[in-house]
């Protein structure tokens, strides 16, 4: 399909007229439209289409749906006869009121147009410089950013349910692309025991027979693998997606072992990062954090938090599960650095910090990192009682440290670990160590001395004067502003369902994700503009009852 721009036009008069006669206070679609304008033109995708073919429909039309279902949490049928139907729709996108809409399977193609142009955040950015256009955003003097779990769109599956069903997903593909071929090489037993979905069987119980039927699933996988390998098989068999899984699922489950397909012990399996949750959905990863635990993705999102401008989000990265906060806290700032949006100062919980972020968030983005930053995990440190690090004196300029009973070290060892991160071991006699009254506070060692393991010196200095800072009531109070973004993540759980993916893979998450930020943008800027104040912290008339 071709795209032939046109420029968005003036809402029709009729259509305005039974809008404001049917909204005589306005609503979010009149108040976005009035004070903002057109959120799109054709001109912002028109990369997205080629030059020749049928003339599709107007991207931006397509843009704004997209946007307005995840308002009110609809799906595509909805939203097409919402489109349809909706007053305040027409008004939004200048439609006349007999417009007939679309189709819902437009709305599909246009997000699959999004997904393979790499550019997933295209949509965000221009509803972000339509805002910034109206004055109502403004590079920020503060941003706070948070993380929550999504669930994928698939079923969670232990592991003798996942390798059966990689491998009735890969017969199924087969009898589809190839099934004369298929039909030579499966054993008739195949058919009883893949034909239907691993959970409509009765599995075995007891350890014994489950091991026995996943060893006997290994065999059939593993002699399937062999015939789609075999140099008279059709080369193109090992290209089909199902297969590849399997494949891959094979080497994670199982190994040869005396020319037999066996389980792999679960020491020997590779870890979350690497484990194929699904056959359905090969980006899924398997993550526990807390008290929670689940199969899929993880979303960041980063919002302004100045009271003088309405509260956007400015940033959603979309990662999978086993991605940790803090590998972010870096991207997020160069992210936001790029497209003009970086604050003076970033709100994040612990996850987000490190040491080195602490002493370079400064000198690389000019943004001050708040957050704390975990106390000591030593049992010198845990104990309360004992000589932790930030007892002994370091002399960095001498390569010297004394420790609290005046003893100075004797040697200074930098070394770089295995991850490339330098560190810098103190020892210290042992001589003086034997003969110390309060050794048993120092070392738990029965012979060996004292020795530190230190971080390079603007680590060391930023992790001591964060933990200081940290336990002041100032800095708690000017930490609390972080509190909100946790108000934003449960507007996006109740509004758009930010915790379950509505799509498979990664990257139309990340487009889920980045069309629920530019929703809640819009409903933030409608409150905004109609005055309705922030929702206050939900309290029970029994805690308000607490003496506390």
């Amino acid at each position: 399909m071709s795209l032939r721009p046109r420029l968005p036009g003036e809402v029709p008069a009729q259509t305005a007229e039974v809008a404001r006669l049917a909204f005589p206070k306005g609503c979010l679609c009149m108040q976005i439209r009035e004070v903002i304008g057109p959120l799109f033109t054709d001109k912002d995708f028109v990369d997205l289409f080629p030059q020749r073919g049928q003339p599709a429909r107007p991207p931006h039309q397509l843009a704004i749906v997209s946007v307005l279902q995840f308002v009110e949490g609809l799906s595509d049928r909805q939203a097409a006869a919402a489109l349809r139907g909706r007053i305040d729709w027409k008004f939004l996108l200048g439609l006349e009121l007999t417009d007939p809409g679309f189709d819902h399977s437009v709305l599909s193609e246009f997000r699959d147009r999004l997904v393979a142009d790499r550019a997933p955040r295209r949509v965000l950015d221009l509803v972000l410089d339509r805002l910034r256009e109206a004055d109502l955003l403004v590079r920020p003097g503060g941003q706070r950013t948070d993380s929550t779990h999504v669930l994928a769109a698939v079923r969670r599956l232990n592991r003798l349910e996942n390798t059966a069903e990689h491998l009735r997903a890969a017969l199924n593909a087969l009898a589809a692309a190839a099934p004369e071929w298929l039909l030579e090489t499966a054993s008739a037993d195949w058919f009883d025991r893949y034909q239907r979905r691993i959970e409509d069987y009765r599995l075995p119980r007891g350890e014994g027979p489950r091991t026995q039927y996943m060893e006997q699933a290994g065999q059939d996988g593993m002699r399937l693998l062999t015939a789609v390998f075999a140099p008279g098989a059709p080369s193109w068999l090992r290209q089909i997606p199902a297969v590849e899984a399997l494949r891959r699922c094979w080497i994670q489950e199982y190994v040869i072992a005396q020319d037999r397909v066996r389980m792999r012990d679960p020491k020997d399996m590779p870890p979350s990062r690497d484990r194929i949750e699904s056959p359905y959905d090969g980006e899924a990863r398997y993550c526990i954090k807390n008290a929670t635990e689940w199969s899929g993705y993880k979303v960041h999102l980063t919002e302004t938090c100045d009271p003088d401008y309405p509260h956007l989000i400015t940033h959603v990265a979309t990662t999978e599960a086993t991605v940790t906060d803090v590998e972010m806290t870096e991207t997020i700032h160069v992210t936001l650095d790029q497209a003009g949006l970086l604050a003076g100062e970033h709100f994040v919980d612990r996850g987000y910090v490190n040491a080195k972020l602490l002493a370079t968030s400064v000198p690389s983005h000019g943004i001050e990192l708040t957050g704390p930053i975990r106390h000591d995990i030593t049992w010198q440190g845990k104990a309360g009682d004992g000589f932790a690090i930030d007892g002994f004196l370091i002399d960095w300029d001498a390569h010297t440290a004394v420790c609290p009973q005046g003893h100075r070290s004797v040697r200074w060892k930098p070394h770089q670990q295995r991850s490339g991160y330098w560190q810098s071991d103190v020892f210290f006699d042992r001589q003086d160590c034997a003969a110390c009254p309060v050794r048993s506070k120092c070392t738990r060692s029965a012979t060996e001395p004292r020795k530190l393991s230190l971080a390079p010196r603007a680590e060391h200095d930023a992790i001591r004067a964060r933990r200081q800072l940290q336990e002041t009531k100032q800095w708690r109070q000017h930490y609390a502003t972080r509190a909100g973004v946790e108000g934003t993540i449960a507007q996006g759980l109740r509004r758009c369902g930010l915790r379950k993916s509505r799509y498979t893979g990664l990257d139309k998450t990340c487009l889920q994700h980045v069309l629920t930020a530019a929703a809640l943008n819009l409903i933030r800027t409608d409150a905004w503009l109609t005055g309705t104040p922030l929702a206050s912290t939900r309290t029970s008339r029994f805690s308000r009852l607490s003496p506390a």
